[in-house]
């Protein structure tokens, strides 16, 4: 697999934050967490959402854009494995494009990158990397909802599901 230098610096972001994923993840879904290391968490920056920018508020809406009409198939379990393929793809390429345009305070950004990273998880079982594709899907759905939730962007609307 051929890395571009975007490709590899989206690499080494997963590689960094997947533990602290896994083992968040694993504490959403009930499971003890006492075995795991502390990990980052999401949170409000004292009390406010975080800022963005231009490039992340069209990435992300453009994101939203592209899953939002999937959301029936997906959860009635009958969106076709190419779909999921192709939407791991724009979700690949509009992080390509958070990554090489957003510029965010280095607090923001830090929050940025746990969902960056969940984004990045989901495209990588959507387009049969590894992992299901359906969960993978969920997992891009959930980024989307923790964007809504910690990060200042008037015109985004959490996807309803």
């Amino acid at each position: 697999m051929k890395f571009t230098p975007i490709a590899a610096a989206l690499a080494l972001t997963v590689a960094a934050l997947v533990p602290a994923q896994a083992a968040t993840a694993a504490h959403d879904h009930g499971h003890s967490q006492s075995h795991a290391a502390p990990t980052a968490a999401l949170h409000l920056n004292a009390g406010q959402k975080w800022e963005t920018d231009a490039p992340l508020r069209q990435a992300m809406a453009r994101l939203r854009q592209h899953m939002a009409p999937a959301l029936g198939p997906i959860h009635a379990k009958r969106l076709p494995a190419a779909e999921y393929a192709r939407l791991g793809r724009e979700v690949e390429a509009a992080v390509a494009d958070i990554v090489a345009q957003c510029k965010l305070p280095p607090e923001a950004d830090a929050q940025l990158h746990l969902v960056v990273a969940e984004l990045l998880q989901g495209a990588e079982q959507m387009t049969g990397q590894r992992g299901k594709p359906r969960n993978g899907a969920l997992q891009v759905v959930s980024a989307l909802d923790s964007y809504a939730r910690y990060f200042a962007d008037p015109d985004f609307r959490p996807l309803a599901h």
